[in-house]
């Protein structure tokens, strides 16, 4: 018999290095900062503001659910509320804890799965949902960078610049995929598969109107997110416009997308502190903020995991959907 082969996982994907790499940064970080100016940053933070950012954390993330839920079932998922709820809190968890955001993106669509009434809906409207995600996120950074007259300096308009070559060469690249891939060539049994994809496609295409609701509801969390970044750096004493965080808080984040570090943790601490830098915010300070927040995220991530078990008692599995509709 045949030895079983065994798949070397590569590098960057173990979570182990990930994590390893992160811990890196953050003490890179620690040690080129004055850490004296640091601690006494964090310690302004009462104990008190630390329950009342994380419950308005996740309160936020309701129009999240909102989102993720009005995409995958315009694709055709037909999701109840409670289980996209269930289902994007364990993506939540998942988005922290497992490597890479796609990891969380995988946790939401598996809890998902049994409760839609099309898989390559369900798949569908969370690429849709993601890709939106990253367009709200740019699109706030261009409100902000339209409202400061001194956002874009050489750093900061190169990465700007970088963001809108990527996303315009992904929707061009997306376009020519879908208009002129071969499908005649493939197998029969993926072509039958692909008439489901399609089928969604056009469920989409169909209501654009809902694709700009999600795009307007991604930018309203992503900007409720950069005021609660806002508050929070008040609380340590960062006393700079709110158009300032509404440019450097999105760029932080998409800068953390990067498949390098655990979540983010460390890339969008040190891509924060590049882009305050024109405005004249301490190092230190910057990444005191970056810190309290990252922590409301791991805090967060385990609350989500919590709050999805808790909404799947009693729901030993999820009811599948009408049978008139089959899953793919």
């Amino acid at each position: 018999m045949n030895a079983p082969v065994v798949r070397r996982v590569p590098l960057w994907r173990r979570p182990a290095v990930r994590i390893a790499v992160s811990a890196v940064i953050l003490a890179l970080l620690v040690i080129a900062l004055p850490f004296h100016e640091l601690v006494e940053a964090l310690r302004r933070m009462p104990l008190w503001s630390w329950p009342l950012a994380l419950a308005s954390y996740l309160a936020l993330h309701l129009i999240g659910i909102a989102k993720w839920r009005l995409v995958t079932n315009t694709a055709g998922a037909g999701l109840p509320f409670r289980v996209a709820a269930r289902a994007y809190y364990a993506g939540l968890f998942g988005n922290t804890f497992l490597p890479s955001i796609v990891g969380g993106d995988v946790v939401r669509a598996g809890v998902a799965l049994r409760a839609a009434r099309s898989k390559s809906a369900l798949v569908l409207g969370s690429l849709v949902d993601r890709f939106g995600d990253i367009v709200s996120l740019a699109a706030v950074a261009a409100i902000g960078a339209v409202l400061s007259p001194r956002a874009l300096d050489d750093r900061s308009r190169a990465v700007f610049i970088s963001l809108g070559v990527i996303l315009a060469a992904a929707g061009v690249v997306g376009l020519i995929v879908v208009t002129h891939f071969p499908v005649r060539k493939l197998p029969f049994k993926v072509r039958r598969k692909l008439v489901h994809v399609r089928r969604a496609l056009r469920a989409t295409a169909r209501r654009p109107q809902a694709i700009v609701a999600a795009i307007a509801m991604g930018m309203l969390l992503q900007g409720l997110l950069v005021v609660l970044n806002y508050v929070l750096g008040l609380t340590i004493g960062i006393d700079i416009p709110l158009y300032v965080w509404l440019f450097v808080w999105p760029l932080a984040k998409i800068s953390g997308l990067a498949p390098l570090t655990q979540g983010g943790i460390g890339v969008r601490e040190a891509a924060q502190i590049v882009l305050f830098a024109p405005f004249g915010v301490p190092g230190s300070m910057a990444l005191a903020v970056g810190l309290v927040f990252e922590a409301i995220i791991i805090i967060g991530g385990l609350a989500g995991g919590l709050i999805a078990f808790m909404l799947g008692r009693g729901d030993p599995l999820f009811p599948r959907a009408a049978t008139s509709a089959q899953a793919t």
